[in-house]
């Protein structure tokens, strides 16, 4: 390089890049929030400690980051049972690529029945009701309406609440109680005081995705960052399970049965 040539600096809002005196395709010190990543955070932060900056424009709190990690580690794995997981396990017995049964999770878990656009609209309600039982009951009739200039079908059932269950599951109220302990907003809290109206208002049990939208809601995302947070937390499970299909075969994939709603038609010899 000539020395009257200048090595560029990459910025954003987010981060900022400078690059190596010889190389200026390679990164010399990289800043999230005007922190040095590698020389100040890197062994000293946490995981979800960058994560929350690459979102808000500030470095979290203690309790914050201890939020977000717990909600992590309950997002992690949703499961077999879960559409998207099942979804990249086909992938993985099947022998596609890694990518392949990302995207296939990433597809199925971003609807609107258990998925991100599911959390999308729980924070909605959160961001227009807060504390406010009478405004819930009002938003969680509304919110059934289809709206004529979106991409997106009719809501089938309220958002955040088990459209199958018949009652507040176990890990949905252990992951309640525990977040809400950490007293980072108000939302949590105020959800555990009034789980009962709004499930009785919803006529449909407290789902994880209601659950997580709370506790963004509480760390300041907005719904859009809710909607992408909840996307990419539930990969580390989908992954896994892919993996571990990969050299089983389909002889060996857990959901061998297929259940129809009616008994199939015997054909004529």
């Amino acid at each position: 390089m000539n020395a009257d040539q200048t090595i560029p600096t990459i910025r954003t809002r987010i981060w900022r890049e400078e690059a190596e005196s010889d190389n200026r395709f390679a990164t010399r010190t990289a800043y999230c929030r005007g922190y040095d990543v590698y020389g100040e955070m890197l062994g000293r932060a946490r995981w979800t400690d960058l994560l929350y900056m690459l979102f808000m424009p500030e470095a979290p709190s203690p309790a914050q980051s201890a939020l977000l990690d717990s909600l992590a580690l309950a997002l992690a794995n949703p499961g077999p049972r879960d559409p998207a997981v099942h979804a990249a396990m086909c992938g993985g017995v099947c022998g596609s690529p890694a990518a392949s049964s990302l995207m296939a999770a990433l597809a199925v878990g971003a609807g609107q029945a258990g998925g991100a656009r599911e959390v999308y609209n729980a924070a909605n309600g959160w961001l227009r009701c807060g504390t406010d039982l009478n405004a819930w009951r009002r938003w969680l009739t509304e919110s059934l309406t289809a709206d004529p200039g979106s991409v997106w079908p009719a809501v089938e059932h309220p958002s955040g609440f088990d459209d199958h269950g018949a009652g507040t599951s176990l890990p949905v109220r252990q992951t309640l109680d525990c977040l809400a302990k950490y007293g980072v907003g108000p939302r949590l809290p105020w959800l555990i005081e009034n789980l009962a109206a709004l499930q009785a208002l919803a006529g449909r049990p407290l789902a994880l995705s209601g659950v997580a939208a709370a506790a963004l809601a509480d760390l300041g995302f907005d719904p859009e960052q809710s909607e992408m947070l909840y996307l990419l937390l539930r990969l580390p499970g989908a992954a896994a399970h892919a993996l571990e299909q990969r050299p089983l075969g389909y002889k060996k994939f857990p959901f061998g049965v297929v259940e129809l709603e009616t008994p199939p038609v015997e054909q004529a010899a």
